[in-house]
């Protein structure tokens, strides 16, 4: 029996492992002729796992999906994989999740051996409590817009622009995409007639949903890349030249290469070349660094600059006189 229900859990791990398998294959890893790889799977089929099978040349076993989830087989690093992401990744830009990921976490660890639980409580993690963030999405909302993407039916929703505007859409939904904390849906843009993303966290889906489409192909052919070379226009709309009065060695810690591009003077100024969404952001950025600027261009930056000193200004003199 025990010899039995090893082979079993061999033929489950196995089954697990690839998409499918000739039973031929099966016999010759489990060591054990075609009539008992074939008894076997019917007993994974007593204990409610799907098992299908087809006939030919070509036939073989292939585990499926069943109405009720059945235990899965885990080695060590895919239990830890799998517990690490249920107590890291219920916070962010996902709400909603975290007290599931807490339930499946917390029967994931009933189950593992004592070598894997002293693994994971050795590498448990304090949080600072910060909220989700302002982009943070409804795992409900993102689950019915995938949901839609391998449907292929249309989605409606009301769209919030960066400027506060309120417009209605109807796309073809084509992939969600997640770049740092944001997730963007790529879609057709029906009104548009022209491919789009779109941030998840400001739009809301209406119901009912539109009609099934025939899936058009993406031009680029990944929507990750397509998502990355819009982030990086909207980062791009501004661009300014700033003489700072600062080594080169101090100010490089301070920028990122994605937005600024930094160049020595001589020993006691550096150029920076910075790319924004507004003058009002980059004009943020030059007053993070703390040090004494010119602006070289453009115009509209200048007078940033100069309408936040001015107001610097008035608020330290209303302090002083307070």
């Amino acid at each position: 029996m025990r010899e039995t229900s090893a082979r079993l859990l061999r033929l489950l791990s196995l089954l697990q492992m690839r998409r499918e398998w000739s039973g031929a294959d099966l016999a010759e890893r489990l060591a054990v002729t075609p009539r008992t790889v074939r008894r076997d799977v019917d007993k994974l089929r007593d204990l409610g796992y799907p098992v299908n099978a087809s006939v030919g040349v070509g036939g073989g076993y292939q585990l499926g999906a069943g109405a009720e989830m059945p235990p899965l087989l885990l080695d060590d690093e895919e239990a830890l994989a799998v517990a690490f992401g249920l107590q890291s990744g219920a916070t962010g830009s996902v709400e909603g999740l975290g007290d599931s990921s807490l339930r499946a976490l917390t029967k994931l660890r009933q189950v593992m051996p004592s070598r894997l639980r002293h693994r994971l409580d050795a590498l448990r993690i304090d949080v600072v409590p910060q909220g989700a963030p302002r982009s943070a999405v409804d795992a409900k909302v993102l689950s019915a817009i995938a949901s839609l993407c391998h449907t292929h039916e249309r989605l409606r929703f009301d769209y919030r622009t960066h400027d506060g505007a309120e417009t209605r859409r109807e796309v073809e939904p084509h992939r969600l995409v997640r770049a740092g904390a944001r997730w963007y849906l790529v879609a057709w843009d029906l009104a548009r007639a022209d491919w789009r993303s779109f941030r998840v966290d400001r739009l809301t889906p209406r119901t009912p949903t539109g009609p099934r489409f025939t899936p058009r192909e993406l031009p680029t052919g990944d929507a990750a890349a397509f998502v990355s070379r819009g982030i990086s226009r909207a980062l791009s709309q501004v661009t300014a030249r700033v003489m700072l009065n600062a080594p080169i060695e101090q100010i490089a810690p301070m920028v990122d290469e994605s937005w600024g591009a930094l160049e020595s003077v001589d020993d006691g100024r550096c150029m920076i070349e910075l790319h924004g969404e507004s003058a009002a952001g980059i004009a943020g950025w030059l007053s993070a660094f703390g040090v004494d600027f010119t602006v070289l261009g453009p115009p509209e930056l200048r007078e940033e600059c100069l309408r936040r000193a001015e107001h610097h200004a008035l608020l330290s003199e209303r302090y002083r006189q307070s």
